[in-house]
Order: structure tokens, then C-alpha cells, then sequence
């Protein structure tokens, strides 16, 4: 989104794409409109998952799984994903598609508020993707940094809010001034948090990848 089109079009050109099944459920998802993740941040993702190798990941946010499988298919075999997901008319259609890419196994799904399911979950995770409703980012901060082991890697996806963010807060509409506030408050806190070091990336609608270092 902060890369201009002419330079999107031509990174993308090289783009190798995903397995089928991922490619066809990309596909059902712009066909419904549910929000995945962006191909650049696809690409990302599959750069740090191949870099950290994770063993255990935590999503927040499954939507219809897509993310979650993607990451499940391009992380080292044996790696588990735990995913959340709130909204009920999306959970089954996740478990389906989970079943249809044989990924049951290795793919855990938590039905709920993911800031009372964060608060019971123990343990710690050495990959958390963070992909839910931005406004809450901030508030689920306290546990997912919690779960996150030292040396850990904490991706969060649209930081920047169609460039959003990047405006005075009189400037967005009223209905998006609590999510803009919120976010530049959850941005501030990566970036001065002592126990992270974080860098904001224009890629995609905005990621940041954190490493936690104590």
C-alpha cells in the first residue's frame, strides 16, 4: 500500500505463487470478500517462517484459515499452529477448509474471544501472528508478549491501515478514530518496549516484525 503500483506490479511478476490448494482458497476468499493476508505479506511471511523455523506458532485471527495454512505449509514439518477466531460464521468454514487440506493434525482452532483465550493458554510460542481486529491489538499485547519464548518473532499485519495511520486523527472519518488512536498506541509500544526490538514495514497494508530479546 505505501509502494507505488508500477513497482507493486513488477515485484509481483516474480512472484512464484502457493501450492494449488492454497492458490484456489485465495481465490474463494476474494470471491466472498473475506479479508486475507496481502501476497506481499504472504511472501514475508514465508521469508521469516524459513528463517526462525518455528515449531510452535500462535495465530490471532484465523478468518476462513487461510493464514494458517499458509503458514503450515510453508513452516518445517512438525511445526503446530494454534489460531483464534471470534466470528462464528467463520469457524466452521475454517474447520473445513483445514479438513479439506488435510492439515487437521496440525492446525488447532480456538473458538472465542481471543482476549479471554490468550489469558488461558500456557506455554509459550516461538512464531505469533498477530491478524484480528486492530482496535485490540493493544489490548492483546500483554498476553501474546506473555507467550512469545525469547527470540521469538511477533508479526503483526495491517499496522498501517491503508495509510490511515499516517493522518492526523481529525483527519479519518469519527467511526475510525478509536482504531487509528489505538494502533499508533500499539505501534508506540513495540518500538519502546525494552523487552522487543521492532521494525515498521511498508509492505503489504503494514506489518511489523518484532523480536523479543529478554
Amino acid at each position: 500500500m505505501m509502494t507505488d503500483e508500477r513497482t507493486a506490479a513488477f515485484i509481483h511478476s516474480f512472484d512464484s505463487g502457493n501450492t494449488l490448494f492454497l492458490d484456489q482458497l485465495e481465490q474463494e476468499a476474494l470471491r466472498d470478500n473475506v479479508p486475507i493476508i496481502r501476497s506481499a505479506t504472504q511472501d514475508l511471511l514465508k521469508l521469516l517462517l524459513a528463517l526462525k523455523k518455528p515449531v510452535n506458532i500462535l495465530e490471532v485471527g484465523c478468518a476462513v484459515g487461510f493464514s494458517a495454512l499458509l503458514m503450515s505449509e510453508y513452516a518445517p514439518q512438525g511445526c503446530h499452529i494454534t489460531t483464534i477466531e471470534k466470528y462464528e460464521k467463520r469457524i466452521p468454514i475454517a474447520r473445513e477448509n483445514f479438513k479439506r487440506a488435510g492439515k487437521e493434525a496440525d492446525i488447532t482452532l480456538l473458538c472465542g474471544d481471543a482476549a479471554e483465550l490468550l489469558k488461558d493458554l500456557t506455554g509459550s510460542y516461538d512464531f505469533i501472528f498477530m491478524d484480528a481486529a486492530k482496535a485490540q491489538y493493544i489490548h492483546f499485547f500483554p498476553e501474546v508478549y506473555r507467550l512469545l519464548e525469547k527470540d521469538g518473532l511477533l508479526v503483526s499485519d495491517n499496522v498501517l491501515q491503508d495509510g490511515e495511520i499516517l493522518e492526523s486523527r481529525f483527519a479519518v472519518t469519527r467511526r475510525n478514530r478509536t482504531i487509528h488512536s489505538r494502533m499508533r498506541e500499539y505501534l508506540y509500544e513495540l518500538k519502546h518496549h525494552k523487552g522487543l526490538v521492532t521494525s515498521i514495514l511498508p509492505v503489504g497494508d503494514g506489518v511489523t516484525v518484532s523480536v523479543k530479546v529478554e
